[in-house]
């Protein structure tokens, strides 16, 4: 298409001299869309500037509090959406948009559209003279007066759950060899205009990336000769996402990884990348602000309160319909961050550490099916040493992990009542120490044995040498080659201690505290976690989260889709329920969150739900006994 003509044609636009066209044409950025993308929301995206459109759709409308469409607008080719916007509203989209399949935008900058409007008076009044006829519509003035807020309006069809990569603007790979001099690699940078430049190896694989925080931090704060290698001044780790992930699962990789970028990827191919804060920057009111907001926390005191507004976010989301997979991975982010900050705290204090190490959580948290009652459940692992260094590393590490753990008590995470933390001296150990414990758990299986194995298949690195645990997870997976039938049959045995609260007669069973007839819905889910961790334990799958074992599990035909679908729809409605009764504990009743649920504060349709979630977790029970009892007796 011939730019030059079609802004002859597009309103505003026609109003300007060619000599001005011509420039306006240098500054246009094409834009393409897919299917039903959602571009902006009404009061939350700051308008970067406006959009000509080319071909395709926009649809413009407002939200109301119950999440209809009202005062729906089809803007077609040649239609400048933003300009009101921009110049009325505080550079807040007025209204939200979505752009139809096939859609292509010419963007012009709000620099350069403000620029057009103050030397054109015509241009200019054209936007005032529209957003004056629009607020002779009552309905249009009703919502610009009176936005419904975010907090009615947003996360309910929140499209940051269903949004793709794919549908994201992302940038151009700008990169350079890794024997580049440094101050070669910075003019690179401002010659293309960029703050992130990716370096690669002889054989064209991204190692790492710079940034102008990398030349700050690394080189100038360090007095680095500018002409030694890019390389040596790079930061890592290089983190990639498909076109196919969502958007929300993009900011918790970023988060959990720690970085500020992410590489694109589709078909083993880099199409580009992606910054945090651009991502950050359209979700203004979301929980990954409020967890950036954790990231940048300063003392124990402050995070022990961002750790107090977690409750909140879990409701509101709860509320909207995100579902509680999501939540819990919402969760854990908190949880991860505040104890990176805690690790990271307590190093600065006591020094760099005397060797490798890892510190990893257990449990729900490694699972990462955390809610709103937890406690702590973590270990460190650490490189072997020569003899003489044993001693000196050992008493290093047990005063860290007290450090770690008094703080994480602090916040809110409470001592683990088991004991399975670091700051208990039996979970603070060398690499080959953990390897004995394992082996041990194995050849001589008990209840007790089984229930510390349980808890450490399910451990998730977390800060650290990743090595250390991935060598640890090799060695495991060479012993879980070897006969286990004695074991996996105490494994399975212990996914059968706790049954589904029912009666004879197939009704919820209860028992009574105080004036509340009440079962224990953590109870009620950990069969599933059980069965479904024994089945991964068998087919050596070292995921760590239920539904992704499940995922898994279905992909080797372990189990069918209808039996994923029916322990994952089964699992979710549980956790939903436990953390919807918790954060009204907390919020409401101002009381500590509990797993105790009220058969009375339950509608019909719950109660019949639950019968039949706790008759097909019965129901897997028993398929488990019968399998691993045979595979005992072969």
């Amino acid at each position: 298409m011939d730019k030059l003509e079609f802004l002859k044609t597009a309103k505003p636009f026609n109003v300007l001299s060619e000599e001005v066209l011509l420039g306006v044409v240098e500054l246009l950025q094409e834009v393409r869309y897919t299917k039903d993308t959602p571009i902006y929301h009404q009061e939350v995206t700051k308008m970067r500037g406006v959009d000509i459109i080319a071909e395709g759709e926009y649809e413009a409308f407002f939200y109301d509090s119950e999440q209809n469409k009202r005062v729906i607008e089809l803007h077609h080719t040649g239609y400048c959406y933003g300009g009101v916007s921009v110049l009325l509203n505080r550079k807040k989209s007025l209204r939200s948009v979505i752009a139809k399949k096939g859609t292509v935008v010419y963007f012009l900058h709000r620099k350069d559209f403000r620029a057009l409007c103050q030397t054109n008076e015509e241009f200019f009044q054209f936007f005032t003279a529209e957003f004056g006829k629009r607020m002779m519509d009552d309905e249009y003035a009703h919502f610009v007066k009176r936005p419904t807020t975010f907090e009615q309006n947003y996360i309910a069809s929140d499209q940051l759950y269903s949004r793709k990569i794919e549908s994201l603007e992302y940038r151009t790979l700008v990169s350079s060899a890794h024997d580049t001099p440094i101050y070669e690699a910075a003019r690179w940078m401002s010659a293309q205009k960029v703050s992130c430049l990716f370096v690669k190896d002889d054989r064209g694989n991204i190692i790492g990336y710079v940034t102008d925080i990398t030349l700050r931090d690394n080189v100038v704060a360090r007095q680095v000769d500018v002409q030694a290698p890019i390389s040596s001044v790079m930061d890592n780790p290089i983190v990639s996402i498909s076109t196919q992930a969502y958007v929300y699962e993009a900011i918790l990789l970023m988060f959990r990884t720690q970085t500020r970028y992410l590489l694109i990827e589709e078909e083993g191919q880099y199409l580009g990348f992606i910054s945090r804060n651009k991502l950050l920057s359209e979700q203004a009111q979301s929980p990954f602000m409020f967890i950036q907001s954790v990231k940048l926390a300063r003392s124990v005191e402050e995070l022990r309160r961002r750790w107090q507004k977690v409750p909140e976010i879990v409701y509101q989301l709860l509320s909207r319909g995100v579902k509680p997979e999501i939540v819990n991975q919402v969760i854990t982010t908190v949880s991860d961050t505040i104890a990176l900050k805690v690790i990271e705290g307590v190093i600065d204090e006591m020094g760099t550490p005397p060797a490798k190490f890892a510190f990893i959580v257990l449990g729900s948290e490694g699972r990462k099916e955390q809610t709103l009652k937890t406690d702590q459940d973590n270990a460190i692992i650490y490189e072997d040493k020569a003899n003489e260094q044993r001693e000196l590393v050992r008493a290093y590490f047990l005063k860290f992990a007290d450090q770690v753990s008094e703080r994480l008590d602090m916040i809110g995470f409470s001592f683990c009542t088991g004991g399975y933390m670091a700051k208990n001296t039996k979970w603070t150990h060398s690499l080959s120490h953990w390897k004995r414990n394992y082996v041990a758990w194995i050849k001589e299986p008990d209840p007790d044995k089984v229930m510390k194995f349980a808890a450490f298949f399910d451990c998730r690195f977390i800060y650290g040498e990743p090595a250390i645990v991935d060598e640890l997870r090799e060695f495991l997976d060479e012993e879980l080659q070897k006969p286990l039938g004695r074991f996996l049959y105490h494994m399975a045995n212990n996914a059968m201690q706790y049954v589904p609260p029912l009666t004879y007669f197939k009704n919820i069973k209860t028992y009574t505290v105080g004036t509340q007839e009440v079962f224990n819905i953590k109870k009620a889910m950990t069969p599933i976690v059980d069965l479904v961790r024994v089945h991964a334990l068998q087919n050596r799958i070292f995921k760590t989260n239920t539904g992704e074992r499940l995922e898994a599990l279905m992909a080797q035909g372990v189990f069918t889709e209808t039996e994923y679908q029916e322990l994952m729809q089964s699992y979710y409605y549980l956790m939903s329920m436990r953390l919807k009764k918790q954060a009204v504990q907390i919020i409401n009743d101002k009381a500590l969150p509990e797993n105790l649920i009220d058969i009375r504060s339950l509608t019909k349709i719950e109660q019949v739900t639950l019968k039949e979630i706790f008759k097909t977790i019965a129901n897997f029970q028993t398929n488990i006994k019968v399998k691993f009892t045979n595979a005992l007796f072969g």
